[in-house]
């Protein structure tokens, strides 16, 4: 498995591990005091309570709107459900959950952000309603006629038999996930990941809904999960940088507080930017800004890199000197400045399929070379601080740049 294959798994990390715990939890229930029992029938409201109140510190609807549809499942269930699904009211009410939820969950993957008490949010709120009241109406006065098609056999898999969640709702949820998945693997957002897991966790209490350990233990997963995005994505936000998405200077701040006694420092800076700026627009600086951040994020050497602001990129080197780091930091200024940028023309289609039509044609592009020029400096025997590494490694940066650019100077 590659690195870049790694760094994007690891979005699915904190999801994965707390459904493991839910399972590994579920096999300890039994041992546990009557107190904790009764602790763990109120825990998922605790989970989504929790989160809710950081939806609206952080302004985040889309995990608010989850939270609350996991806390009212819960209700529904317990209110509801706890004896068994028998009847039409029953089964009306377990077969809109199985529907809704995957559905909106899938819904707040796809939409952007608009806060909790906004307009959009309001009208979060307001086709919620809708729906749970066209799911009344349907079941009300057409059950006899919704169920059957609920429950169809598509395939006869013994394993299947025995859950309350029929076929069709199954391979629906599944679609849905399948989606999310997507988006949270395309997106590397921590929202997307929490919905995905959330949901998970979800349409395993539906199909095992009839133990009376699941529902408990896992919408309270639910709730930790999309919970415990809400704190990474709001990490994201102020340790990482908003265009290039590679950690941000606070987070440059932090690092450095207990960085050691032996590292070395290189700042970078990229050549004739606002030449970029000026001759192409901002649009394009930008373009410029995103490529060489991927690039220097994949420095070899153990190197850490960061926006310092502007056009300007520092990379840490843990544990080494400038004569070590320099080599990694050469190939790196090398692999930059042997790309080839490609820039879009005005008319190139912004429909996809349309656009990959025309890849490999030079008419509607223009390509431009961009070079980098760096600096560094180490803490070195006299162990200098960290102030005063930053310093130098400035004043290197500046050394390569009156020497010509392009080029690596310590």
């Amino acid at each position: 498995m590659s690195p870049a294959t790694i760094k994007k798994a690891v979005i699915f990390l904190v999801p994965l591990a707390i459904l493991a715990a839910a399972f590994f939890f579920l096999r300890k229930i039994a041992a546990l005091n009557p107190a904790y029992t009764e602790l763990l029938l109120i825990a998922p409201y605790l989970a989504a309570v929790t989160g809710m109140f950081l939806s609206v510190h952080f302004h985040r609807g889309r995990p608010f709107t989850a939270l609350l549809l996991v806390a009212l499942f819960y209700y529904a269930y317990r209110t509801f459900l706890v004896d068994g699904i028998t009847g039409y009211a029953d089964q009306g009410i377990y077969f809109s959950f199985a529907l809704l939820l995957p559905f909106n969950f899938a819904l707040l993957a796809v939409m952007s952000e608009r806060g909790i008490f906004s307009v959009a949010g309001r009208l979060r709120f307001i086709f919620l309603l809708v729906q749970a009241f066209l799911a009344w109406f349907a079941f009300r006065h057409y059950a006899e006629d919704i169920l059957p098609l609920l429950t169809r056999i598509f395939f006869p898999l013994a394993a299947l038999d025995g859950l309350p969640l029929p076929q069709p709702l199954l391979l629906f949820a599944g679609l849905l996930l399948i989606l999310i998945f997507i988006l949270a693997a395309l997106r590397q957002a921590p929202i997307e990941s929490g919905l995905l897991g959330g949901l998970g966790a979800l349409v395993i209490t539906l199909a095992a809904i009839s133990r009376p350990d699941i529902p408990a233990t896992f919408c309270t997963a639910a709730g930790l999960i999309i919970t415990l995005s809400i704190l990474q994505d709001s990490y994201n936000m102020a340790f990482r940088d908003d265009l290039t998405g590679i950690p941000s200077r606070r987070a440059l701040n932090e690092s450095l507080h207990g960085i050691g006694r032996r590292y070395a420092v290189a700042m970078l800076d990229i050549d004739h930017f606002k030449q970029f700026n000026d001759t192409y627009g901002h649009d394009v600086g930008d373009q410029v800004l995103k490529m060489v951040a991927r690039k220097i994020l994949a420095v070899s050497g153990g190197g850490r890199a960061y926006r310092y602001g502007g056009e300007e990129f520092t990379v840490i080197f843990s544990g080494k000197s400038s004569a070590e780091a320099v080599p990694h930091l050469e190939a790196l200024r090398q692999v930059i400045a042997e790309y080839r940028l490609v820039l879009r023309g005005d008319d190139r289609p912004k429909d996809a399929r349309q656009g990959e039509s025309k890849r490999g044609s030079r008419s509607d592009s223009t390509e431009v070379s961009v070079t980098i020029s760096i600096g560094v400096a180490e803490a070195g025997d006299a162990q200098r601080s960290v102030a005063e590494v930053m310093k130098a490694a400035d004043k290197a940066l500046y050394k390569a740049k009156s020497k010509g650019r392009n080029q690596v100077c310590c």
